[in-house]
């Protein structure tokens, strides 16, 4: 599927039990924590006639390179971890988690030749192995194991792609959770692992020449001085690296001087003929297609679709004829096709399967047939066609969830696809295009019986009248109001979809409950959801969430006090915002690596591609709105607030950490009573790709016995 770019142990179950004292009013005897002092500075800033207070603007300073920010990193760890270790069920939770995380994870297999690559986790390793087999059924032999790199387990192996021919395979490193990327090659036979090494890449396609010579990607230009961890990144370049080379020998495929703020990804054709790039300037999926014939005699970029106007993914394509999913015309996607014979500025587009209810959430060609993936009320429905858009049949899923995958060759047919829900564990199948079979191909095997919970979605009101779905998972025992974890992300035309989480298992073995609300801002329902939830319309997503901590209450989900939220990055911003908005709605809140200061998120990193669903800072329009919910700026003394659990990482290049620095001094500085109100800073890592499988048991057993302490679940021991 193309689109641009995981022995039952017996447990006591029963009604969860509530641990007394821990209502609002008892929290206000317990003692005080002692917080570390954070320096305030006289930072004012004037925006469009608005003084604008930055007290903590010097938390801004990279941890590596400022000795006062690292300090002070290390006196917030201090008293978090201290408080942490304090909590009852922690080491109940961790115990647990470790047991419930000791299982084989696979990834979806990619074949070429004969050979079939995949990544696979034993259970406990830090980081995933990738293995390859020769046929189908073969047995696995491990091909780059990172396991070794690092002593603290940190260093992980990212994205890889093999040759045509299964001989090689392009892999890159990702060090200490960052986004950028080195990249090597290795010979599949021998193991041998090439001179060959690609530096500054980020956010990066790879992509073969059809007979093996070399690869395609994108890279920014060498940052360097004090602010080389946090530079904005622009002019991204596609190059080319033929093997047995040096870097600074690479071609220069494609690159646009004249707009350095456009990204570049590169496919090729699976026919070899064509390069396909994909250029973007922010979030939105608003794209310019540009092609490339790779059979002329000298290699002309092609511009097709322009002007970052609408969706285009490339969906495959017969010789010149291309096939593309696209939202033009059509906010819930379509797939059209476009003969690239015709030499017109703009090809004429032909219509082949039309918008549907559902969402098309991608296709491609997989054995003479256009395999298309729908959400269907965030359901996955998998469909066939012919290469025409005649109605072909559905692929029969295992039960009602997510189905991913679904790549391959347009003339094979075979490929693969996994297969989650909240209650079932990642499963691999095999499917055959032409008998229409699926048989498993990985089963993972956890220690937990799935009959046991019960899954259902749930639609309720938003503030303004919208409807919104929400999923709820408890066990099939726990019929009465119990603490429950409400998570979010609601943005960026990303939808939370059902999938199996082993951490959350742990929460729900222990009575509490999960649910997961799919709110506007996210692609649940196409352009017009995500549009409903950002720039101007951002408050709705806050609405949506609110709405939903409302219903669980008014329905008996959860205990009065017993509501905690979560979420992460732009889900760390939704729960930054609800609670400075509604305080007393909740009992904890969990939010992880968020934009918290939205007044100057988009002067690091990759913050200025957020501009398509934030706004600009530097507009009045966008300011006045950034302003009203920024999470940084809007804590406000006078209020009880939850007890908070900031998480972030010290070296997160995606969402600096200074976003939560900032934002957890505010907090600790306010009089928003008695519950702790803390940080706890990872130490290299990232934003979370590439994190250990000990730091996600630590973190989760952090968060649950946080959880538990303030919504009031009482951790039984395991038996």
């Amino acid at each position: 599927m193309r689109r641009a770019l995981l022995t039952l142990l017996p447990l006591l179950f029963t009604t969860p039990a509530f641990a007394a004292g821990q209502s609002m009013e008892a929290a206000a005897a317990m003692p005080k924590l002692t917080y570390p002092e954070t320096r305030k500075v006289d930072q004012v800033d004037e925006q469009f006639g608005v003084k604008v207070a930055d007290p903590y603007r010097w938390l801004e300073n990279d941890v590596r390179t400022d000795p006062e920010v690292a300090a002070w990193v290390a006196a917030e760890n201090k008293v978090t971890n201290a408080y942490l270790a304090s909590l009852p069920g922690r080491d109940i939770f961790k115990a647990r988690l470790k047991q419930l995380m000791d299982y084989e994870r696979f990834g979806l297999p990619e074949k070429k030749g004969n050979r079939y690559f995949y990544n696979h986790n034993s259970g406990l390793q830090n980081q995933a192995v990738l293995y390859v087999r020769d046929g189908v059924n073969g047995e696995g032999r491990i091909l780059i194991d990172p396991n070794s790199w690092s002593k603290d387990g940190a260093t992980a192996l990212a994205e890889w792609v093999p040759s045509e021919d299964g001989s090689k395979v392009v892999y890159s490193i990702q060090d200490g959770g960052t986004d950028w990327r080195t990249l090597k090659v290795l010979d599949v036979a021998t193991g041998a692992i090439a001179s060959d090494t690609i530096e500054w890449v980020k956010f990066s396609a790879f992509a073969w020449a059809k007979d093996g010579s070399g690869f395609y990607y994108s890279r920014f230009p060498v940052a360097t001085g004090e602010k080389k961890f946090q530079a904005l990144n622009e002019n991204q370049k596609i190059y080319f690296h033929k093997l047995g080379t040096a870097q600074s020998a690479d071609t220069l495929i494609y690159a646009t001087p004249e707009t350095p703020r456009r990204n570049h990804q590169v496919q090729v054709t699976d026919d070899g003929k064509w390069l396909v790039i994909t250029t973007t300037e922010g979030t939105d999926n608003r794209y310019e297609m540009t092609v490339i014939d790779l059979a002329a005699p000298k290699l002309a970029p092609r511009t097709i679709f322009k002007g970052l106007e609408n969706e285009w993914s490339y969906a495959g394509n017969q010789g010149f004829n291309f096939f593309w999913v696209t939202n033009k015309d059509a906010p819930r996607s379509r797939i059209v096709s476009t003969n690239l014979a015709v030499r017109s500025a703009v090809p004429p587009i032909v219509e082949i399967v039309p918008q549907d209810k559902a969402v098309l959430d991608g296709a491609g060609i997989v054995g003479g047939k256009l395999i298309a993936s729908y959400l269907a009320d965030v359901k996955t429905e998998v469909r066939r066609f012919s290469l025409d858009g005649k109605s072909d049949g559905v692929v029969a899923l295992p039960g009602i969830g997510k189905a991913a995958g679904f790549g391959g060759e347009a003339d094979d047919p075979e490929t693969f696809y996994s297969f989650t829900s909240f209650a079932t564990p990642t499963t691999i199948y095999r499917y055959d295009v032409k008998t229409g079979q699926s048989t498993p191909w990985a089963t993972p095997k956890v220690a937990f019986d799935p009959s046991l919970f019960d899954v259902s979605q749930r639609f309720y009101t938003s503030k303004d009248g919208t409807r919104v779905p929400m999923f709820v998972v408890r066990r099939k025992d726990v019929t009465g109001p119990a603490p429950t974890l409400l998570y979010a992300y609601g943005g960026f035309n990303i939808s939370m979809t059902p999938s199996f989480s082993a951490t959350r298992i742990a929460w729900l073995e222990q009575g509490g409950v999960l649910a997961v609300a799919n709110i506007r801002g996210g692609g649940e329902y196409g352009k017009e959801w995500h549009d409903g939830g950002r720039l101007a319309k951002k408050q709705n997503v806050f609405d949506d969430f609110i709405a939903a901590g409302e219903y669980l209450k008014a329905e008996g989900v959860t205990s009065k006090d017993g509501l905690v939220i979560q979420g992460g990055s732009n889900g760390g911003l939704l729960v930054g915002a609800v609670t400075n908005q509604r305080p007393d709605l909740f009992a904890a809140a969990l939010p992880a690596v968020g934009v918290m200061d939205m007044l100057r998120f988009d002067r690091w990193t990759a913050g200025r591609y957020w501009v398509d669903d934030y706004g600009y800072p530097s507009k009045e329009a966008d300011f006045r709105t950034l302003y009203t919910y920024s999470p940084y700026h809007n804590v406000k003394s006078g209020k009880p607030y939850p007890a908070i659990l900031v998480a972030t990482a010290d070296t997160d290049d995606r969402v600096v950490p200074g976003h939560s620095f900032k934002y957890t001094a505010a907090l600790q500085a306010a009089d928003i009573g008695d519950r702790p109100h803390l940080a706890r800073i990872e130490t290299r890592a990232g934003h979370g790709s590439g994190k250990p499988t000990d730091k996600i048991i630590a973190e989760a057993a952090d968060d649950w016995a946080f959880a538990a302490k303030w919504a009031g679940l009482t951790v039984k021991p395991l038996q």
